[in-house]
């Protein structure tokens, strides 16, 4: 059975995950909190939806 053997495959699965590891969290990162909004400024609006039958 070749997929016991691990040496073609092996090599470039510990490289795709080393790859995965070291540049998914920087791409993750860049978009993650681009403008913090501003609390005092933010007004809060509730819609609420009104049922029928109650």
């Amino acid at each position: 059975m070749p997929q016991l053997i691990p040496e073609p495959w092996f090599l470039i699965f510990f490289t795709s995950w080393i790859i995965f590891i070291s540049f998914a969290p920087s791409k993750i990162l860049s978009h993650h909190a681009l403008s913090d909004p501003n609390l005092k400024t933010t007004k809060t609006f509730y819609n609420f939806w009104t049922w029928p039958w109650q």
